[in-house]
């Protein structure tokens, strides 16, 4: 579906849901994403308002990361819900943002690209705007997770910026 340098980005299958599971159950990652279960995820592979995608190196196929995409085709709408990478500190989640980012400007109708972060992904936060992405606000203590209320940082970026975006990255 979407190639970069090291990474092929392709749609989940079955097979790959406890993998997903135990990316989002790794200790880097857990206190940053919400942990689906299996039916959930097997449910978002079958609904075409989600991307179940999975990040795979080129040579190995080994699997390093995923995201969860949802998509609203009324208000051109592609919000990042999850991403995780594995393998931290070398370089997989700027190269799947940022191919991520392409593919929802340029190969669909997407009019706004967002996510939300928690304060404390502060690895997250560093990457999101070491690639741009407009800082929209916080929505205060909005989600309640295992350890209390969280804030989520929301980032977006809009098609009329994509342009200049690209020529930073490209």
């Amino acid at each position: 579906m979407i190639k970069t340098a090291r990474l092929d980005i392709v749609e989940a299958v079955e097979s790959e849901i406890q993998t997903i599971i135990a990316i989002e159950e790794h200790k880097e990652n857990r206190d940053y994403l919400w942990i689906g279960t299996y039916e959930e995820h097997l449910n978002e592979i079958s609904d075409p308002n989600h991307l179940l995608l999975v990040f795979k190196e080129h040579d190995e196929k080994k699997i390093v990361g995923y995201a969860l995409i949802r998509l609203d085709f009324k208000s051109n709408i592609f919000e990042i819900r999850r991403i995780a990478i594995v393998e931290k500190g070398i370089g997989y989640g700027k190269e799947s943002m940022i191919a991520l980012i392409k593919y929802a400007f340029e190969q669909t109708k997407t009019n706004r690209l967002w996510l939300d972060v928690y304060p404390d992904n502060l690895g997250g936060i560093k990457l999101y705007e070491n690639l741009r992405m407009h800082k929209d606000g916080v929505l205060r203590q909005n989600y309640k997770a295992d350890r209390g209320y969280l804030d989520q940082i929301i980032y977006s970026i809009l098609r009329e910026e994509y342009g200049e975006w690209k020529n930073n990255f490209f």
